[in-house]
């Protein structure tokens, strides 16, 4: 797949762009805010309804402006499709599919497939745990986007429950026996949509596994490598890839830590306190890893979602966000070889001169927000 026409409004710095784009490579130079970020973070988004840069949807939508839209006119294997997202910070975000309005905005999800790779990776080996789990998600979705619906049901069910144990106070004195039915319902909630989260991001981890081991070698050279798998604060066996199991597994835990969640009124165990274990050399890589190290893992990553986007018989665009002046020579020289077996490739840079030679490929110039202005 490839991005034909990339259109914007009221995007970050764009009033409004229109860009066309190609097969190949493509390279964004300009300074360092001059907008270039912005094309390749509009794609992202497309891709994941999320930015690689924010948390939230707030910093996207141009300063005195309602809101932003994003439109994609993107090549398939089979078709092409128009796509248009409307960003709405506080409010429900809105899409349409070939002009078409869609019931939610996440329909859009799994039409764009992209892998994203930016100086914010390095927040994926030194960074919190939300910052894996978001990575492990986002993959997820992209490959099985009806997940996008089970995590927002999730995320409800572990919104409301929060809320009773915030508020439970009073309700353990004066009516125990209805705060504990209550709280079971939301128990059996939280466990059902919880572990089918939970079973689907360790079936993902176990094929990216081998996968980032592989890249990681590659990159940095390393015989010992580094390794991936899944933790879960409640079970040591995280291989198991059955709902079932993880229900029960989950039940009990509520079961366990119920006292503990209603003195301190939120709920202390499930997929939303899960994490990523990344080891190099055997020992975790967050805290013991170099800067170099945490490069190769980051970058290790990326290569294996890759991988695994082209095992489902989909080529993803491939976007590359101002690294090539962070890595080395040995990192640059693998990234190079995946750049060229991409259909489409969207990188940025600063100057000219940080993306190697054996690239070639389309150079646009973007300048105080305009694109191909130098």
């Amino acid at each position: 797949m490839w991005v034909k026409e990339l259109r914007l409004t009221d995007f970050r710095s764009y009033p409004s762009a229109l860009v066309g784009l190609s097969e190949g490579i493509t390279t964004f130079v300009g300074r360092n805010g001059q907008g270039k970020t912005n094309l390749v973070e509009a794609v992202g988004y497309a891709a994941t309804l999320s930015s690689h840069r924010v948390s939230s949807d707030a910093p996207l939508v141009r300063t005195g402006a309602e809101r932003a839209i994003i439109g994609l006119d993107v090549v398939l294997p089979d078709r092409e499709c128009g796509i248009e997202i409307e960003v709405n910070p506080g409010r429900a975000n809105r899409a349409r599919i070939n002009r078409a309005s869609v019931t939610k905005a996440r329909d859009v999800l799994g039409i764009v497939q992209s892998v994203l790779f930016a100086p914010e990776d390095l927040a994926l080996v030194k960074g919190d745990p939300a910052e894996r789990r978001r990575f492990i998600d986002e993959l997820l979705i992209q490959r099985s986007p009806r997940m996008a619906g089970v995590k927002a049901d999730f995320e409800r069910v572990l919104k409301q429950r929060n809320a009773l144990l915030k508020s439970a106070g009073g309700a353990r004195r004066a009516a125990p026996e209805n705060l504990a039915s209550t709280l079971d319902v939301w128990d059996e909630q939280a466990a059902a949509t919880g572990s089918e989260l939970v079973a689907a991001r360790i079936a993902l981890v176990g094929e990216l596994s081998e996968r980032v081991t592989h890249a990681y070698e590659d990159i940095a050279g390393a015989a010992a490598g580094a390794s991936i798998s899944y933790t879960s604060a409640i079970q040591e066996n995280t291989d198991s890839t059955n709902r079932e199991e993880w229900k029960g597994w989950l039940l009990e835990a509520f079961r366990q830590k119920r006292r503990e969640e209603l003195d301190r009124g939120i709920t202390r165990v499930g997929p939303q306190r899960d994490d990523l274990s990344l080891c190099v050399n055997g020992h975790p890589a967050k805290g013991f890893a170099s800067h170099g190290e945490s490069w190769s893992f980051a970058l290790s990553l990326r290569l294996a979602s890759l991988d695994v986007l082209r095992q489902d018989g989909v080529e993803p665009i491939l976007i590359l966000d101002d690294v090539f002046a962070e890595l080395d020579t040995q990192r640059r020289n693998h990234l190079i070889q995946q750049v060229l077996h991409s259909q489409q490739v969207l990188i940025t840079a600063a100057v000219a001169e940080d993306i190697p030679p054996a690239l070639g490929g389309a150079r646009i110039p973007v300048s105080l927000g305009q694109v191909g202005h130098d």
